[in-house]
């Protein structure tokens, strides 16, 4: 019986960077005097938002950083949300700005993203981070790639050399997680919705990063023996019996059979995505203070 592949706890090691970011905090308020702010703005009563929001103020106060929690109404409009952010912009106090999206049709996401100060950044989603990313210059990261980024070097080391396959194009995962990979000097592909032959081109791979948001997509026989998968997806799917189940964009099952290792949903990428948002909010502090970050 083939030996089943490795299993990349995302929830273990969101702990440890939590820990590790909880330390960063006390040197700097001990050092320096400086609590990092983490400010969160909510539009409307989309109860998933309301439940995310809820474990970032959780996670950003456990820490020991400050968090601002900011809800507007659902009928908010582009102007007030447009005002709030600029306020956040102007406040000393605030080192991170997250705007939970999406947004009510009335807010313009984009120019609500682009009012953001790209210092304060903290999702990694302006312009200018996106650009100082692909230009190879320093900048806030999106925060769910670079939680990938950081369990495949956990999991592989050295990533040089390596052959990888983003299955996406978002601005939010599959670009960035490209221009990470391109930054470890890895040779990577990006595939989507139009490429031929999806599952030839992911059996090239040494690395897979699925992140195209259907489910169970890639099977098992896509994947190369001892490939390495990280799974971003999250699909809630029928379980019968009138209830749901989450699975990723991968087949678990059958990749686990073939892959070297592998992240589970739930489980793997989701607990980063806030761990790594509280690591951007240190960093952010830090520069905008001009302090190099403790322990780094």
């Amino acid at each position: 019986m083939a030996e089943l592949a490795r299993v990349i706890d995302g929830k273990a090691f969101a702990e440890r960077l939590r820990a590790r970011v909880a330390a960063q905090v006390a040197a700097l308020q001990r050092t320096h005097g400086l609590t990092p702010g983490l400010a969160v703005v909510l539009v409307g009563e989309n109860p998933a938002s309301q439940v995310y929001v809820r474990s970032k103020a959780k996670q950003t106060r456990e820490s020991g950083m400050a968090a601002f929690d900011h809800h507007l109404p659902a009928d908010a409009s582009h102007a007030s949300v447009l005002a709030q952010v600029e306020a956040l912009n102007a406040d000393p106090a605030v080192h991170g700005i997250l705007v939970q999206l999406p947004l009510p049709p009335q807010v313009g996401e984009a120019e609500i993203i682009a009012a953001i100060d790209p210092a304060k950044d903290a999702d990694g989603f302006h312009p200018v981070n996106a650009g100082r990313l692909w230009a190879g210059q320093e900048g806030l990261v999106p925060c769910t790639p670079l939680g990938c980024l950081l369990m495949l070097k956990e999991t592989l080391g050295d990533l040089a050399g390596r052959r990888a396959i983003v299955l996406g194009r978002s601005n939010i995962v599959g670009k960035p997680m490209a221009a990470l990979l391109l930054r470890e000097s890895c040779t990577v592909t990006i595939v989507h919705s139009r490429t031929r032959d999806l599952a030839a081109e992911c059996r090239r791979a040494e690395i897979v990063v699925a992140a195209v948001g259907r489910a169970e997509m890639v099977r098992g026989d896509w994947i190369a023996p001892g490939a390495t998968v990280i799974d971003v997806g999250i699909n809630r799917i029928d379980a019968g019996a009138g209830k749901t189940r989450l699975v990723g964009d991968v087949a678990y099952a059958e990749a686990a059979a073939v892959a070297g290792a592998i992240t589970p949903v739930p489980g793997g990428v989701g607990p980063m995505t806030i761990a790594c948002l509280l690591a951007n909010t240190v960093t952010a502090a830090c520069r905008q203070h001009g302090i190099a970050v403790p322990g780094t």
